[in-house]
């Protein structure tokens, strides 16, 4: 169910002229006693505001056609996400531009309001786009969404005995410890449960990773049941009962995160496969050779080209683009 009432495009209206510095005392006041009746006013005010604010510092750098931005912006939240119709023609000019940045530079659109159904029990659902995104939960907890991932869980978050997410993609969970109330991560078919801990999990269509930085993690599939320590990794495989347990011997996990990628006596084979992933790229190495030789350095998250160059000056090998490929010898 997608929530789209007048009363929330009026409200949206006084955002906007807050934010712009035009509200009156009256419509302040107005604002400020709406944002303090309900948590979700809080919540859905501080997710307007962050998109506000990186909308106006991306759009100090664009030189996009806002209205033809503003179209494709229409078609692909409208799948997701109320569309903010404002009827004052400033505002509205700003808003499109806000939106016209916003998409073409990939920030994450902040799903607060687009709730869906099931079995009476609307969700928060929260996307990111082309770049990570940080969100706190209501409950306190932080969570980390890696690129093009999502979360949601339900609108009473927090209020019942236990804190249930879903998980699609890949995130980082710092979460606040409270025993009465498991905190329990739905993910393909494993479920997560901790009670107050900090891990990293990450979901594809093959497997299910699960790494624990602090803490205590139970990891469950079926019957299985394994307890996860810090530095350990499980990972479950599609369609296969085990649960398999191994020392977490590199921190390249992090990654978005972090903005670097630490390779600690790294195999170059097992490098180009975590920057195949990260950058969606086709690096192929040439000669098999190669495949054992290891790095220890730290890549700055900046292109795909310096890192490649990086890695060419270090072992002193060739880097050539033939067709959509990239290969090293």
């Amino acid at each position: 169910m997608i929530v789209n009432t007048d009363a929330n495009d009026i409200m949206d209206d006084l955002l906007v002229k807050c934010m712009l510095g035009e509200a009156t005392e009256a419509e302040r006041r107005q604002v400020d006693i709406w944002v303090k009746d309900k948590k979700e006013n809080a919540r859905y005010y501080e997710h307007f505001r962050l998109i506000w604010t990186q909308s106006r510092e991306l759009a100090a750098h664009s030189k996009v056609n806002e209205e033809d931005a503003w179209v494709r912006f229409k078609a692909r939240t409208s799948r997701e996400t109320p569309v903010i119709e404002l009827k004052t023609n400033t505002w509205n000019a700003w808003i499109r531009i806000a939106a016209s940045v916003l998409v073409l530079a990939g920030v994450a659109w902040l799903v607060y309001f687009s709730t869906l159904k099931n079995s009476s029990t609307e969700l928060v659902v929260l996307k990111s786009g082309m770049v990570a995104l940080i969100d706190t939960l209501p409950d306190g907890s932080v969570v980390t969404l890696n690129r093009r991932s999502s979360i949601s869980y339900p609108e009473g978050f927090g209020h019942e005995d236990t804190r249930k997410i879903t998980l699609t993609g890949e995130a980082f969970f710092d979460v606040q410890p409270d025993k009465s109330k498991p905190f329990v991560i739905s993910v393909n078919d494993v479920t997560v449960t901790v009670v107050g801990t900090s891990f990293n999990v990450k979901s594809n269509t093959k497997q299910t990773e699960v790494i624990v930085e602090t803490g205590l993690v139970q990891v469950a599939k079926n019957d299985q049941k394994i307890k996860v320590s810090p530095k350990e990794r499980v990972t479950v495989q599609e369609g296969d009962k085990a649960l398999v347990k191994e020392k977490s011997t590199d921190e390249f996990y992090k990654y978005y995160r972090t903005k670097t990628f630490v390779c600690d006596d790294m195999p170059l084979s097992e490098l180009v496969e975590k920057l195949n992933e990260i950058y969606g790229a086709r690096i192929v190495i040439g000669n098999k050779k190669l495949e054992k030789l290891r790095i220890n350095t730290t890549f700055e998250q900046k292109s795909l080209s310096t890192d490649l160059h990086v890695i060419g000056q270090t072992f002193d090998i060739e880097v050539t683009y033939p067709g959509d490929s990239i290969v090293l010898k």
